[in-house]
C-alpha cells in the first residue's frame, strides 16, 4: 500500500467526469414536481434558468480556489484553508453521511425504479425480505447491487471508472441530443405553446410569496445539477489541475445547462402543462415520447434514464472516496482510509467504506424524494460556505493570492443560494433540521477524535 495518488485524467476525462456527474435522472423527473409547484410553464423555465445560471456562477467562482490552493482534495481542502479543520471536517463528515453516499444511494434507487419498467419483477411494491418493520423491496436489491458493482469496477484502478464514465457520459448526450432534435421536430405543436404560454401569461405575477416557491421549486433543478464540484475531489489525479479544472468546471457546467434548458423547452412545447404536472411517476420525458412514438416511448426513455443514472452514480462513486481519503492523509479520520492499492492506485478502503454507508441508504430509506431534500440542504449550506470563503481567503492571503475571478460571480451565488436555503427552512422545516442535526453532529465526534489522537501519540511516546 501507498499513499499516492496518480496524474491520469486529462482535459476531457475531466469534462467527462463533470458531465457524467451533473446528469442522472433529475431532467426527466424533477420538472413535474417543479411544474406542481410554480404552476405554469414560465415559472417552470425560469427555475431551470435560474439553477443553470446559479450552478454556472458558482462553477466559475470556484475557478478561483483551484486556482489557488494547490493541495489535493477539492472542496474538503478549500474549507480547511480558508477557515480551519473543524468546517472542513464538517463538510466531509457530511458528505460521507448524507452528501455523496445520500446521492448515491438516490441515483442507483432511480435505476432500479427505471429497470422496473422493463422488468415488472423489479418494483418497490415487490419485497425479498418482509419481516416486521423491516421491508426490503426488488427494486432496493437492484439499487445496491448497481452500487456495488460500480464500485468494484472503480477498485480495479482510475482507468476503468474513467472508461466507464466515458461510455456512460457520451452515450446519455447522444441520447438526450437525439430526443431534443427529435422532439422538436415531431414533438412541438402551436396549441400546447399557446396554452401553456398565451393563455398563462397573467398567472406569471412576481408576488414575494411566488418568488419564495420559485426559490423553493429551484430545489429540483439544482439536484439535477448540483455535483459539478466533484471534479475538485479528484484533482489529484488530474492532469495540470490549475489549467484543466476550472476549463472543465465552465465547459461541463455550460453544457449541461444547455442541455437542461432546451430539453424543458421541448416539454413545455409539446406537453400541456397539466400533463407534465400528472405525468405518471412524475417522468415527464415518458409523457413526451409516447405522445411522439407511442408506447415504445416509455421503453426508450427507461433505457436512456438508466444509462444516465448509472453515468452518475459511477462519477459520484470515483470522486467522493477521494475526499475521505485526504481526510485520513490529515488524520481526520482512520488512516487505513488514506491507503492506495499498489496494483491500481486508487483508495479502495475509502471507495468500500462510501458503498456500504450508500447501501444503508438503499436499505433503510429508499425514498428518492426525501433523500432529495436531505442532499440538497446539506449542499448548498456548504456550497455557499465555500464561495464566502473565497473572500476571507482574499482577506487571510492578500499579499500572496495571485488569481481571482469577478467577485459579482460569487455574490450573485451567494445571494440565491441564501434565499433557496431560507425557502426550504421555512417550506421543509422537519427535513432541514434533521438535516442540520445530521452536520451538528460532526462537532462532538471532531472533538472526541482530536482526543483519541492526542492520548493515542501520548501512548506511543510512553
Amino acid at each position: 500500500m501507498s499513499n499516492d495518488l496518480k496524474r491520469t485524467l486529462n482535459l476531457k476525462d475531466s469534462i467527462s467526469v463533470v458531465v457524467g456527474s451533473m446528469v442522472g435522472c433529475g431532467i426527466f423527473i424533477v420538472s413535474a414536481d417543479i411544474s406542481r409547484m410554480v404552476g405554469n410553464a414560465w415559472f417552470l423555465l425560469l427555475v431551470w434558468i435560474i439553477a443553470g445560471l446559479f450552478s454556472l456562477s458558482g462553477a466559475i467562482a470556484y475557478a478561483e480556489p483551484v486556482l489557488n490552493i494547490k493541495e489535493d482534495g477539492g472542496q474538503y481542502m478549500f474549507l480547511k484553508k480558508m477557515f480551519n479543520d473543524v468546517v472542513a471536517f464538517l463538510y466531509g463528515w457530511s458528505l460521507l453521511l448524507v452528501i455523496q453516499t445520500a446521492t448515491i444511494a438516490a441515483v442507483c434507487i432511480a435505476v432500479g425504479k427505471f429497470l422496473g419498467i422493463l422488468f415488472p419483477q423489479i418494483s418497490s411494491n415487490i419485497y425479498l425480505i418482509d419481516f416486521a418493520h423491516l421491508k426490503i423491496s426488488t427494486q432496493q436489491i437492484c439499487a445496491l447491487i448497481i452500487c456495488c458493482l460500480l464500485t468494484y469496477i472503480n477498485s480495479k484502478g482510475v482507468k476503468y471508472g474513467v472508461i466507464t464514465q466515458n461510455i456512460f457520459t457520451v452515450t446519455k448526450v447522444l441520447s438526450i441530443v437525439g430526443i431534443i432534435v427529435f422532439g422538436i421536430f415531431f414533438g412541438c405543436n402551436f396549441e400546447t405553446i399557446s396554452a401553456n404560454f398565451v393563455n398563462t401569461v397573467s398567472s406569471a405575477d412576481f408576488s414575494f410569496a411566488n418568488i419564495e416557491i420559485i426559490a423553493a421549486a429551484t430545489v429540483g433543478a439544482i439536484f439535477a445539477m448540483v455535483t459539478w464540484n466533484n471534479i475538485t475531489f479528484i484533482s489529484g489525479e488530474v492532469k495540470e489541475p490549475e489549467k484543466n479544472i476550472p476549463l472543465a468546471l465552465l465547459w461541463g457546467v455550460v453544457i449541461v445547462m444547455v442541455l437542461y434548458v432546451l430539453i424543458n423547452i421541448l416539454y413545455v412545447f409539446s406537453i400541456p402543462i397539466e400533463q407534465i404536472k400528472t405525468a405518471p411517476e412524475d417522468i415527464v420525458a415518458v409523457v413526451l415520447m409516447q405522445n411522439i412514438t407511442g408506447p415504445i416511448g416509455e421503453f426508450i426513455i427507461a433505457l436512456i434514464i438508466m444509462i444516465s443514472a448509472c453515468g452518475s452514480a459511477n462519477g459520484l462513486i470515483m470522486t467522493g472516496a477521494r475526499v475521505y481519503y485526504q481526510m485520513a492523509k490529515d488524520n481526520l479520520l482512520f488512516r487505513s482510509l488514506a491507503q492506495i492499492n499498489n496494483k491500481t492506485n486508487v483508495p479502495v478502503n475509502s471507495l468500500l467504506l462510501q458503498c456500504f454507508w450508500s447501501s444503508v441508504f438503499i436499505l433503510f430509506c429508499g425514498n428518492y424524494s426525501e433523500l432529495l431534500d436531505y442532499v440538497i440542504y446539506a449542499a448548498l449550506i456548504f456550497y455557499v460556505l465555500t464561495v464566502i470563503g473565497i473572500f476571507v481567503y482574499r482577506h487571510k492571503y492578500k499579499d500572496t493570492i495571485q488569481n481571482k475571478v469577478n467577485s459579482l460571480y460569487g455574490i450573485f451565488f451567494i445571494a440565491v443560494g441564501s434565499f433557496i436555503i431560507y425557502s426550504l427552512t421555512i417550506h421543509k422545516f422537519a427535513n432541514s433540521m434533521k438535516t442540520l442535526l445530521i452536520i451538528a453532529t460532526g462537532i462532538p465526534i471532531y472533538y472526541a477524535w482530536q482526543k483519541f489522537r492526542i492520548q493515542k501519540n501520548l501512548c506511543k511516546k510512553q
